[in-house]
C-alpha cells in the first residue's frame, strides 16, 4: 500500500477517535506524503508503514508507523506536520488564514501582524513556510551584524503559547529571528542542528509594502527510527496518556548516536548520564531498543558529568539493560568498571561531595546549595542500593566472589546505620525514598518513614519528575499503590492537564491554577525550563512494571513476575512487554474477573491474581480449577500460594492462560487525603502602589536598593533577625522620584521616593529568619518600573525543612505596582522565578500582625 494511503488511514483513525475527558490530545496533522521543497538534513520518513495497532492515548503522530528492523546505527529521518489551529493578532492583515490547517494553504498577507500556529504536539523540529512573492532583504545590513535585522518577516517557536524567550542563555536564547531564505522557502534556523522543542510557531510580519502570499506552512520533524513494542492500558485514560507521553518524550530525544537530554536548545545538549537512567528505562519497556540502550551505556560509561549520583545511576541502568536484554556478556564486560565505581562510592561514603541531586529546594535547589545533609544521606542510600542490586545480579551469573564482596559492603553500611536507633531521623522524602529502594528497611521502619515523609500528599511531590520517579518506586515498595497512583496523577497527569504532550524538567501541580493552559511556565534554578525532558519518563517503566505488573526477575525474562497492582481506583489493567523470546501480553479485569496472560517459549512466569481488598473464592486457568487448593491435582505444573494480597500461580509456562477469577465481598472504601497547603494562597492588592504607609508595615519593612544599589532601607520587626537575599543582584531604577508607584521611605508617604529592587535571572530567593512559631502577615511588593512586561512566579518554603508551604502564584501586569499578601508562621524562604520579561524582581517587604 502506498505511503500516502497509510498516512490517510492514520489520519482517519486519529480524527475519528472519540474525545475522552478534558485531557484528550489535539490531533496532530501529518502531511500525507509530505516533502519539503528544499533540501533537509535528513531523508523523508521511509522504509516502513502504518501497520501498528491504533493507540488513541498516544500523542505521537507516528505511533502506528513501524520500520521493518530499526537498529542503533540508523540515521534520523523527517516527517512533516501542518498546524491544527491558526490565530492572529491582526485579522485584517491576513486573508485565508484557516487554510494553513488544510491541504491547500493560501494566505494573503496585506499588512503587519503575527500569525500563531499550534501544531498540536511537541516535536523535535524546525519551522518553515513557502512564499512565491515575499520580497525584502534577509541578509545582514551594513548597520547591523544580526542576520535579517531589517527583514520584513521574523519567525518564532515555543513549547508554550508565547514565543520562547530568556536572556540568560548562550546562542539564540530568544527564539525569534529573521528566517533564512532558500529559494521560495523561509526557514527559522536557531542553531546548527536546526531542531528545537516546538509546539507553537509564529510568523511575524513586521512590514508589508505590498500584498504577498503564503502557500505552505509546515513543521519539519526529525525522528530516530523506533517502533513501539510495548503498551499499557487501564481503566483510567489519564494514566494511559501518561504512559504514552513518557514514551513519546523519550522517542523525541533519541538522536542519531545517543539519548539526548532536552529538546529546547539552551546550551546543554549533551547525553546526561543520570538523566538517561529513567529515559533508558522507559525505552526498554516501550521500544525494546536494547541495542541503542547498550550503545548509550557504552557512551556514558566513563562520564558521570561531574555528578556523583549519576555514576551510580549508570550502574542501575546497566542492571535494567541486563534484565531486559539478557545480554550477560555486556554485564560481565562491565563488572570491573562497576567495581571501580562502587569502590569510589565507598571511599566518599562518609562525606560525599554533592554537586547536584535534583532541583527540589530540599535537595539544595539544583546547583545552588546541593552539599547538604539530605543529599548526602540520599547518596549514601543510593550507594547501598547499587551495591545490593549489583551483588544480586552478579549472583545470578555465578560471580560468587563479586556478589559476596558487595553484599558485605552493603550489609556493613546498613549495620553501621542501625547502630544509631534513629538512623533516619534527619532524612527527608528523597533520602527516605532512596533508603526504601535500597531494600533493607523493615516494615516498621517503612511505616515510620511513610507517616513522616509520605503521608502528606504535598510532601511526597518533588519539583522534578526525575526525582519523583524514585519516590514513586519507594511508595510501591511500601505497598502504597493507591497513594502512588494519586501522585502519578498529581505530577505527570497534571502536566497533561496543563496541555503538555511530553514531560517537563520541573513541575508543580499548582501551576495549573496559576497559569492558563499552555501558558509560559516559570523558569527557575535550571534556567530555561524544558517542557520535553526525558528524565521525567521513568513513570512509563513504573506503570508497566508495577501497575501492569510485568517485571523480569532474571536476565532476559527467563523468569518473570506478572503481579499487577491496580489499587482501588482501577478496575482494569494490562500491558505488553517485548522480551528476547517474544512479547508478553497480560490483562486483568477486576470487574468481570476475566484475566489473560500470554508467555512466549523460554519464559517461566509467576502470576499474581490481585485480591483488591476482596476474597477470592475460585480461580480457573483454561477451564481447570486451580484454587482452592483441594483442586490442585487437576492442574499439574502450577503451584498455587496464598499471599496477603494475591493468590500466586507459580511455574506458569509458555502459551495462553485464560484465567477466570470469582470474587466475594466489596473492597474497603478508599479515602485519600487531598492535595492541600499549610499556608493559604495570598491576597492581591493592585491599588495601593507605593503608598504603603497606614496599610502595610506596621511591624516593619524592607525597601530593596533604596536610593542606591548597595543599600536597603529597612526596619525589621522584633521577631525577625535577618532578611537575606540569595542569588540576587541589586538595581536602583530611580534614586529620587515623585512617581507614586515607587515606595515611600516611611509610613507617612510624604517624602521623595525611590524605586529599586533585588532581581534574579531567572530566579532568586529571600530568606526571612523569623522567630519559630511566630505568626505574621507578609506583603511582597512587585514593581515593573521600566515596563519590561515582567511576570513572576512566587513560592514560599519553610526555611528549616524547605518544604513547600503555599501554592505557586504568578504575579503579572505590575507596572503600577502589585502586592501579594501572605499569612505565614516562623522562618520562611521566598523564591521568585522569572516567567516573562527580563528577570524576576522584588521591590519591598512589609511585616504586619497576623489577623
Amino acid at each position: 500500500m502506498k505511503y500516502s494511503i497509510w498516512l490517510a488511514l492514520l489520519l482517519s483513525v486519529v480524527l475519528a477517535a472519540p474525545a475522552c475527558a478534558a485531557t484528550a490530545w489535539p490531533s496532530a496533522h501529518l502531511i500525507p506524503g509530505g516533502r519539503s521543497p528544499i533540501s533537509e538534513p535528513y531523508p523523508e520518513i521511509s522504509g516502513g508503514a502504518f501497520t501498528g495497532p491504533p493507540a488513541s492515548d498516544s500523542p505521537d503522530p507516528l505511533v502506528r508507523y513501524r520500520w521493518p528492523a530499526p537498529k542503533a546505527s540508523d540515521g534520523l529521518q523527517v516527517y512533516l506536520l501542518r498546524p491544527v489551529s491558526v490565530t492572529t493578532d491582526a485579522p485584517r492583515s491576513f486573508q485565508g488564514l484557516k487554510s494553513a490547517t488544510s491541504k491547500r494553504c493560501g494566505i494573503t498577507v496585506r499588512g503587519p501582524g503575527s500569525i500563531r500556529l499550534d501544531f498540536g504536539v511537541e516535536s523535535a523540529a524546525w519551522l518553515e513556510f513557502d512564499s512565491p512573492d515575499l520580497s525584502g532583504s534577509f541578509e545582514s545590513s551594513s548597520e547591523s551584524k544580526t542576520p535579517g535585522a531589517n527583514a520584513p518577516v521574523e519567525m518564532s517557536i515555543g513549547e508554550y503559547n508565547e514565543p520562547q524567550t530568556f536572556n540568560g542563555n548562550p546562542g539564540h536564547s530568544t527564539k525569534t529571528m529573521a528566517p533564512k531564505r532558500i529559494g521560495n522557502t523561509y526557514r527559522l534556523e536557531l542553531n546548527p542542528q536546526l531542531y528545537e522543542g516546538v509546539r507553537f510557531g509564529w510568523i511575524h510580519v513586521r512590514s508589508c509594502p505590498k500584498p504577498w502570499h503564503i502557500t505552505a506552512v509546515r513543521l519539519v520533524c526529525q525522528i530516530k527510527p523506533t517502533n513501539y513494542e510495548g503498551s499499557f492500558s487501564c481503566s483510567d485514560p489519564l494514566l494511559n496518556r501518561v504512559w504514552y507521553a513518557g514514551a513519546y518524550d523519550v522517542k523525541l530525544n533519541l538522536l542519531k548516536d545517543y539519548f539526548g537530554a532536552i529538546l529546547i536548545d539552551r546550551g546543554d545538549r549533551i547525553s546526561w548520564t543520570g538523566d538517561a537512567h529513567p529515559a533508558q528505562a522507559a525505552a526498554l519497556v516501550a521500544f525494546d531498543n536494547t541495542d541503542f540502550v547498550r550503545q548509550n551505556l557504552d557512551r556514558t560509561a566513563n562520564d558521570s558529568n561531574g555528578i556523583e549520583s549519576y555514576s551510580l545511576y549508570w550502574i542501575l541502568s546497566l542492571l535494567d539493560y541486563t534484565n531486559y536484554s539478557g545480554d550477560t556478556e555486556t554485564f560481565r564486560r562491565y563488572v570491573p568498571l562497576v567495581e571501580r565505581k562502587l569502590e569510589h562510592g565507598s571511599g566518599i561514603y562518609a562525606d560525599p561531595p554533592i554537586a547536584f541531586y535534583g532541583w527540589d529546594e530540599r535537595l539544595g535547589a539544583g546547583f545552588e546549595t546541593p552539599n547538604r545533609p539530605e543529599t548526602k544521606n540520599a547518596y549514601r542510600m543510593l550507594f547501598i542500593e547499587a551495591c545490593r542490586r549489583f551483588a544480586s545480579e552478579a549472583a545470578t551469573m555465578s560471580l560468587a566472589g563479586v556478589s559476596a564482596r558487595w553484599r558485605q559492603v552493603a550489609d556493613r553500611r546498613v549495620e553501621d546505620l542501625r547502630k544509631n536507633g534513629g538512623w533516619a531521623q534527619g532524612f527527608g522524602a528523597h533520602a527516605a525514598s532512596d533508603a526504601i529502594n535500597a531494600g533493607f528497611t523493615t516494615p516498621e521502619e517503612q511505616r515510620v518513614l511513610y507517616r513522616r515523609d509520605f503521608a502528606i500528599r504535598l510532601n511526597r511531590l518533588s519539583y522534578s519528575p526525575f526525582n519523583e520517579y524514585f519516590i514513586l518506586q519507594a511508595m510501591g515498595r511500601m505497598g502504597r499503590w493507591d497513594e502512588a497512583l494519586a501522585t502519578v496523577r498529581d505530577c505527570w497527569g497534571g502536566q497533561i492537564e496543563y496541555g503538555g504532550t511530553t514531560f517537563f524538567e520541573v513541575y508543580r501541580p499548582s501551576w495549573n491554577s496559576a497559569i492558563g493552559r499552555n501558558d509560559p511556565v516559570p523558569n527557575c534554578q535550571c534556567g530555561f525550563t524544558s517542557l520535553c525532558h526525558p528524565w521525567g519518563a521513568g513513570v512509563t517503566k513504573w506503570l508497566t512494571e508495577e501497575i501492569a505488573g510485568i517485571k523480569p526477575t532474571s536476565p532476559g525474562f527467563a523468569t518473570v513476575d506478572i503481579v499487577p497492582h491496580p489499587g482501588r481506583t482501577l478496575s482494569r489493567v494490562g500491558g505488553v512487554v517485548m522480551t528476547p523470546h517474544g512479547p508478553i501480553h497480560a490483562s486483568f479485569n477486576l470487574k468481570s474477573g476475566s484475566d489473560s496472560v500470554d508467555l512466549p517459549a523460554g519464559v517461566v512466569g509467576r502470576i499474581g491474581i490481585p485480591m483488591a481488598g476482596r476474597t477470592i473464592t475460585r480461580i480457573r486457568v483454561n477451564g481447570r480449577v486451580v484454587w482452592p487448593g483441594s483442586s490442585l491435582p487437576s492442574s499439574p505444573g502450577i503451584r498455587v500460594d496464598l499471599g496477603a494480597r494475591f493468590v500466586y500461580l507459580n511455574g506458569v509456562r509458555a502459551g495462553h492462560s485464560q484465567i477466570q477469577v470469582e470474587y466475594h465481598g466489596r473492597a474497603p472504601r478508599l479515602s485519600l487525603p487531598k492535595l492541600t497547603y499549610p499556608a493559604p494562597a495570598p491576597a492581591t492588592d493592585s491599588a495601593t502602589g507605593g503608598d504603603w504607609g497606614g496599610k502595610y508595615g506596621h511591624d516593619g519593612w524592607v525597601l530593596f536598593s533604596y536610593g542606591n544599589m548597595s543599600k536597603n532601607l529597612e526596619s525589621l520587626p522584633s521577631y525577625v533577625t535577618a532578611v537575606t537575599p540569595n542569588g540576587a543582584s541589586a538595581a536602583c531604577w530611580a534614586p529620587s522620584t515623585r512617581d507614586r508607584r515607587a515606595p515611600a521611605p516611611d509610613p507617612g508617604n510624604g517624602a521623595a521616593r525611590a524605586a529599586g529592587c533585588v532581581y534574579g535571572n531567572p530566579t532568586m530567593s529571600i530568606d526571612i529568619a523569623a522567630k519559630p512559631g511566630k505568626r505574621y502577615r507578609l506583603a511582597l511588593y512587585f514593581l515593573d518600573w521600566d515596563h519590561r512586561g515582567r511576570r513572576s512566579a512566587i513560592e514560599i518554603f519553610d526555611l528549616r525543612t524547605l518544604r513547600l508551604l503555599t501554592p505557586v502564584r504568578v504575579v503579572s501586569d505590575y507596572t503600577q505596582g502589585k502586592y501579594l499578601v501572605y499569612r505565614l508562621k516562623g522562618p520562611v524562604r521566598i523564591r521568585v522565578d522569572q516567567v516573562r520579561g527580563d528577570n524576576a524582581v522584588l521591590s519591598a517587604l512589609f511585616f504586619d500582625p497576623s489577623k
